[in-house]
């Protein structure tokens, strides 16, 4: 994704391991300048930033982009996944941008990506020049996805599916990608499908079968139980609000919730966008950021 590409490991004080690149040699950091951090959502991945990655590397911005704990290259799912919670993921974070002496730093967030980066707005703000906050909730997802509470009655039928058949549920999560018609449902569900093709979804799909097949469900209670939104009027740094119009995953409402109650911050509705209007409309989005990081740099 980057030009000039430098990957590394860094270890956290419990132990996990965060995998993590830039694309500047980390002798070479400026703390003069911004540094982006890239957030990605649930059981998604870094490719969701596909189109924002390389157009800001190649406006000679810092960047940062890693995988949370339980995630990917990063550690931590071998022992269980009780302790991948957004705090922890918030203070791995941290500890990575301490260990670069990170400031300047502005945070982007897509989905639970924003809870992320939210978490850490109330927890660390001191070198937060600002927040980019796409399609998120700080309401628990199970009562407004769809634009109804169906996710929060199934979802303990999904639950008892996994206990009952967990070969069966691990072998389905594995192999998705290459069920035609898992595919058309994701694509349909949460991209605009005009925009978007069909391989972008096929790759996404695939990335998920990386994770271990209990994660969704340890973070789509996380998110239930997420109590962000009590501290979102303490929150005081720049917040750039962005959603699309035609998300059915996450209804517009929730992003004037944020809006209204993020003291100081902006709304950006992309029209014909869906969940991920980052990659139904990349030039739109990527303007929209850069001038948002200009005008508070």
């Amino acid at each position: 994704m980057f030009q000039n590409e430098f990957t590394d490991y860094f270890y956290t004080s419990d132990g996990i391991r965060i995998f993590n690149t830039t694309n500047f040699d980390k002798a070479k950091y400026n703390p003069k300048e911004p540094l982006l951090v890239f957030n990605y959502g649930l059981v998604c991945n870094n490719a969701h930033w596909k189109f924002q990655i390389p157009y800001f590397d190649e406006l000679g911005y810092q960047i940062i982009i890693h995988d949370y704990r339980c995630h990917y290259s990063s550690s931590g799912a071998e022992d269980g996944l009780e302790n991948c919670t957004f705090e922890n993921m918030c203070n791995d974070l941290h500890q990575l941008l301490q260990g670069f002496n990170a400031r300047e730093i502005f945070l982007l967030g897509h989905s639970m990506g924003v809870n992320v980066c939210l978490e850490y707005a109330k927890s660390h703000p001191k070198y937060l020049k600002g927040v980019v906050l796409i399609s998120g909730t700080v309401i628990p997802p199970q009562d407004v996805m769809f634009d109804t509470n169906i996710m929060d009655i199934l979802n303990p039928y999904f639950e008892q599916f996994t206990t009952m058949f967990p070969k069966l549920y691990k072998n389905i999560w594995k192999t998705s990608f290459m069920n035609p018609l898992a595919r058309i449902a994701v694509h349909q569900g949460g991209f605009n499908i005009t925009k978007v093709p069909q391989e972008f979804i096929q790759v996404y799909m695939k990335r998920i079968g990386e994770l271990p097949a209990d994660i969704f469900f340890k973070l789509f209670k996380e998110m239930h139980d997420h109590d962000i939104i009590n501290h979102l009027e303490s929150i005081k740094c720049p917040s750039l609000v962005m959603g699309g119009d035609l998300d059915k995953i996450i209804p517009n409402y929730l992003q004037n919730i944020l809006h209204k109650y993020l003291e100081n911050s902006e709304l950006y509705i992309v029209k014909d966008g869906s969940h991920v209007p980052q990659a139904d409309f990349p030039d739109s989005i990527n303007h929209r950021i850069l001038r948002f990081i200009q005008k508070y740099d």
